[in-house]
């Protein structure tokens, strides 16, 4: 399947676009194909050399530096393989017609081959359907009869219901927001901020009530089941269900504040996590169907000719919840997690349509996988399964049945990666584009953002400016069942964002504070690392940091490039200092430094994320055997092929690294050379004032302060001592 979403890039973006679409995703490719260990790597390079591959690395200098890349040869070939792709998607799709696959319906969206499901509409349909005698919306009849007050204080209820005054919108688009601080026992250091009247800070319940989370039938039954693997028997009996920090999120979560938890873990926490959102999405999807259910009943019984204003209960469009993605193997995750928490017990299995289809394109082969790549334990955890990262699927959901690939229009939740979402908006220009299916969402949850810094970015802010607009068609919508909040088109400051990520990022930190709007405020988990990575280096080496000044956040790239040409490159130029790697998180400096390199003709080699296998191979060989002095290096390698490079001597972090565990690991591969400690090793980092997040992760919050207050510019730390 990784041909057809080769293909529906290519058709539908620009030629840079399938460039950077298309390198990109050969990069994943290699991450599944690549046989070699690190001991049959070095047999590989050797051969490679025999086949005396001629260097294919004459990018026009610094054509690379307008989009991802521009012209090189290495992007050349690419081209072709998108050729190829393109052939063999149209075998797949002259097949699928044979096989009576509906594969016609999404064509408007420049997708070729992208299968939507058309046969199980009118049983889906939110229009058309009814409240379910047996099912009750969350006994909610029962309840309304008693007191309507119980069931308006459902968070939903409150959080939905609630109407904004134009005062109120006005405040929130001008005033900026107040904030306040507290601590929870297990989220640590909050910060609470909104715009509109003091919200009374969430106190941490020690205990919650399951009643008092108001979570919709069958999950009150289902999802101590599905839980009940994260939990320990430490778990207090009077909380039988969530874990400690899963209790803590929900709440935040229940009360559709925003949040921003910048700890997430794939190793440790990542799957609880992904329980958690999964539970309040689908709480959500199903008190908001119920409510359309049970309307539909109630207008159905009504008298002719009785209007009524009192059923506005939807969006403009369906989907609610946007739930974004780095691989399909999430995907597939979240899929499962939803079908067992809809799944009451063995004996009232849900049905869920094009299942099979779904596990075909989403699972992987666990063969695939070569057996003896030796890789760290949380690269493993992050890579793991199917990582194609261009896909988006629609599920609708509706009692006790479950719809994949429903068409967009007709899904409550869509789950998708950035690249997968870029690709169906489109660019301003083209006439395939589509985004009206996101005017309507209440929830948008991000996982794992600080890998979409890895990926590209850009695709997150160009989902964000295109999140919550007026629809440019109605799609057949009843206006009469339309919130208001809506029609006011004030839909983003009802929207809920979760956004979880393993670090604190000014970018993303940007996205959270920018572009969510939602009226009850927002939660952002703000601990500060008390030690940093730094005390992970084993290696004995003297680290010397080195502060530059620079005026405003823009003018630091240009400024650390001076500096550093100026300044930290002379001392290297000596024949002495030989293999040195330059470590550079941004692709954009790589190629500045490699033009910079070249133009001064130094004896160096470079490797990034697009370099073939042949030229990763030269390039670890002639630094290590010393044949070239300087090693260009860039972060974005490191985090997709995490390889030990030999031959380390010098090390020169031309910025800090974006995980702060980078910084440990590159600097412990000095000893991987066997030549013994070598008392000439030398470790130089560049930082500014704009770099406190990342200098805090390596370092630790005490020492960073001294050194972005200090006189000093230059600082040493000394590891591998005792």
């Amino acid at each position: 399947q990784s041909e057809t979403s080769d293909k529906s890039s290519a058709e539908s973006d620009s030629e840079t676009e399938v460039e950077q679409v298309s390198v990109y995703r050969k990069l994943l490719a290699t991450l599944k194909t690549s046989p070699e260990s690190e001991s049959e790597e070095e047999q590989d390079e050797s051969e490679s050399e025999e086949a005396g591959e001629s260097e294919t690395e004459m990018d026009s200098e610094g054509s690379q530096e307008t989009g991802e890349a521009g012209g090189s040869e290495e992007d050349k070939n690419d081209v072709l393989d998108q050729q190829e792709a393109t052939d063999t998607a149209e075998q797949t799709l002259a097949q699928e017609q044979a096989d009576g696959g509906d594969t016609s319906c999404d064509l408007s969206h420049g997708v070729i081959e992208e299968f939507t499901d058309v046969k199980h509409e009118t049983e889906f349909s939110l229009e058309t359907n009814f409240m379910e005698e047996e099912s009750g919306d969350c006994n909610a009849d029962k309840r309304e009869s008693t007191s309507s007050q119980a069931f308006s204080e459902d968070p939903f209820k409150q959080h939905m219901d609630k109407e904004l005054e134009e005062k109120e919108v006005e405040k929130m688009s001008t005033l900026p927001k107040t904030s306040s601080q507290s601590k929870w026992p297990r989220l640590g250091q909050l910060t609470f901020s909104s715009t509109l009247e003091k919200r009374k800070t969430l106190k941490a319940d020690k205990e919650v009530d399951v009643k008092q989370l108001y979570l919709h039938k069958p999950l009150e039954s289902t999802w101590p089941k599905v839980n009940k693997q994260f939990l320990s028997s430490a778990n207090k009996p009077s909380d039988p269900s969530f874990t400690p920090l899963q209790r803590e999120l929900f709440y935040i979560m229940n009360t559709y504040r925003d949040l921003f938890y910048p700890e997430r873990n794939a190793l440790t926490n990542g799957e609880e996590i992904r329980h958690a959102y999964c539970l309040h999405a689908l709480n959500h999807v199903l008190k908001a169907n119920a409510q359309v259910l049970s309307n539909n009943a109630k207008r159905r019984d009504q008298k002719p000719g009785t209007d009524n204003d009192d059923y506005r209960d939807q969006g403009l469009t369906r989907p609610k919840v946007l739930m974004i993605v780095p691989f399909r193997e999430c995907a597939l995750r979240i899929v499962h997690i939803f079908i067992s928490l809809l799944e009451v017990n063995d004996k009232r299995k849900i049905d869920v349509s094009n299942k099979k289809r779904f596990k075909g394109e989403f699972g992987s082969d666990p063969e695939e996988k070569p057996p003896n790549l030796k890789r760290p334990e949380d690269y493993e955890a992050v890579f793991a399964g199917n990582i194609d990262d261009h896909f988006r699927i629609g599920v609708a959901i509706l009692q006790k049945s479950m719809r994949l690939y429903a068409p967009f229009y007709s899904s409550d939740i869509i789950i998708a990666s950035p690249l997968g979402m870029r690709t169906i908006i489109g660019a301003e220009g083209e006439k395939k584009r589509d985004f009206d299916f996101l005017s309507s969402i209440e929830i948008l949850i991000i996982d794992q953002a600080d890998i979409y810094l890895m990926q590209n970015w850009e695709h997150v802010l160009h989902l964000m400016k295109h999140i919550n607009l007026l629809p440019r068609d109605s799609h057949g919508v009843d206006f009469s069942r339309v919130r208001m909040l809506n029609l006011n088109n004030w839909s983003k400051y009802y929207r809920q964002t979760l956004l979880f990520s393993a670090l604190q990022d000014p970018q993303i930190n940007s996205v959270f504070n920018k572009h969510c709007f939602n009226y009850v405020g927002q939660v952002a988990v703000r601990n500060v690392p008390l030690s940093g990575s730094i005390s992970h280096v084993v290696v004995q080496l003297p680290h010397v940091f080195r502060r530059l000044e620079a005026e405003n956040v823009t003018s630091v790239i240009d400024t650390r490039f001076q500096f550093f040409i100026d300044k930290v490159l002379p001392e290297y130029r000596d024949a002495i200092m030989s293999h040195t790697l330059i470590y550079v998180p941004s692709y954009f400096d790589y190629v500045r430094l490699r033009n910079y390199f070249k133009k001064e003709e130094l004896n160096f080699t470079h490797i990034c994320e697009y370099t073939k296998k042949a030229g990763v191979c030269r390039a670890r060989r002639f630094f290590l055997k010393g044949e070239k002095q300087f090693l260009l290096f860039t972060e974005r390698f490191h985090f997709y092929k995490r390889y030990t490079i030999k031959g380390i001597r010098n090390l020169i972090f031309y910025e800090l690294p974006t995980y702060s565990h980078f910084y440990s690991e590159i600097c412990n591969m000095m000893k991987a050379t066997d030549n013994g400690v070598d008392a000439t090793w030398t470790c130089t980092v560049l930082y500014s004032k704009y770099d406190a997040q990342k200098l805090a992760a390596v370092v630790g919050i005490d020492r960073t302060a001294q050194m972005l207050q200090s006189k000093k510019n230059v600082h040493l730390f000394v590891t591998g001592e005792n």
